[in-house]
């Protein structure tokens, strides 16, 4: 704890702080902690007290030689982004450290800011908008796509009419299957265009539709599990779209495992209730949280910042429109979709405003 000489005004001030500030004495000992540094850390004051810093340094994984540096250049440091591993989970904050006399003591003063949340949602919004674009590019070449088809198609059963030797019917047909088969696509291109009805229904029910689906055609080597929080109340929807959205997320988690050597294959469907969660720009207070996660190889580095976008796919035989969808009918259910991919670890969050 700070000693009895430490101005009373100066503490307050800090343990009313919106901003994590810590104190680390001569001895390289965590001497102070203020309220939002708990929070930060997820440790109490009375676990980070007296902790060294290489301590510290161990548990959340970060360098401390730079703030060392600081007691012996008597001078200030500021990283503008580094990461501490928090609880397991990477967290990304702007850190300063600056160097500070006391009564003949003397101290570093340890400022941080989390900025991981902040960048996150500039990113989906940046993201988000970019989409939005390439989506109406190419619903527009879709739409100029499919007139001409239906014209196409309709010369084809007029020539047929017409044509008296059965053998050169079979190339009409050819042309008639085929502008079916092109205006079948540009329809999945142009996605859902309107929106059904909304009633109350069960989350955990749509759920366990699609993975009864999904499951009548898995291959043996991969196997799908479920992790349930049943505290989820029945919530406004379209079950229909949930339905085709979370199937969609689902068969590309089965098609990304399928490629890989039969050994420890799985799916994890697990849902829990978010808190303070912001979708599309508002502050929703209550979420639910749908999480598919699958241990396959990950998402290629250079699809990532694309992956919603429509005909992107890192399979030779997708048509990159699974996703897309997907993001779609989520989107028209107010919510929100986003995935964290590494080697070993895809996980899909989605996120579905909880009105009660």
């Amino acid at each position: 704890m700070l000693n009895n000489h430490s101005n009373s005004l100066a503490v307050a001030i800090l343990e009313e702080a919106n901003t994590a500030f810590v104190i680390i004495n001569a001895k390289l000992k965590l001497i102070y902690a203020n309220p939002a540094s708990e929070v930060l850390l997820s440790q109490s004051k009375q676990r980070l007290y007296q902790q060294s810093l290489q301590q510290l340094a161990n548990h959340y994984h970060f360098d401390p030689t730079y703030i060392e540096a600081v007691f012996t250049k008597q001078n200030a440091f500021t990283d503008s982004e580094t990461t501490l591993m928090v609880d397991g989970h990477p967290l990304l904050m702007a850190l300063s450290a600056t160097y500070l006399e006391f009564e003949n003591q003397n101290y570093v003063i340890i400022e941080m800011h989390c900025i991981g949340q902040q960048r996150k949602i500039s990113q989906f919004h940046y993201q988000d908008h970019q989409q939005k674009v390439a989506k109406e590019l190419v619903r527009g070449l879709a739409h100029e796509i499919k007139n001409p088809l239906g014209g196409l198609r309709g010369a084809a059963q007029l020539l047929e009419s017409e044509l008296a030797d059965p053998e050169l019917k079979e190339f009409t047909q050819i042309i008639i299957e085929q502008a079916d088969r092109l205006s079948a696509l540009v329809n999945r291109l142009l996605g859902p265009q309107t929106l059904g009805e909304r009633s109350y229904h069960n989350l955990h029910s749509v759920l366990e539709k699609v993975r009864k689906l999904v499951c009548l055609g898995l291959p043996e080597h991969i196997h799908i599990k479920i992790d349930y929080d049943p505290s989820i109340p029945d919530f406004e929807m379209q079950p229909d779209q949930l339905q085709q959205a979370f199937l969609n997320i689902l068969q590309n988690a089965v098609q990304s495992l399928s490629t890989q050597p039969e050994k420890n294959l799985e799916i994890i469907i697990k849902t829990r209730t978010a808190h303070q969660v912001i979708i599309h720009g508002v502050l929703q207070r209550l979420a639910a949280e749908i999480s598919i996660i699958d241990n396959g190889p990950g998402v290629p580095e250079h699809l990532k910042d694309t992956l919603f976008y429509p005909m992107v796919t890192g399979r030779c035989d997708g048509t990159g429109l699974g996703l897309s969808i997907a993001q779609e009918l989520i989107n028209q259910e107010r919510g929100r979709i986003e995935c964290d991919s590494m080697e070993g670890h895809t996980e899909f969050l989605i996120y579905l405003p909880l009105t009660i």
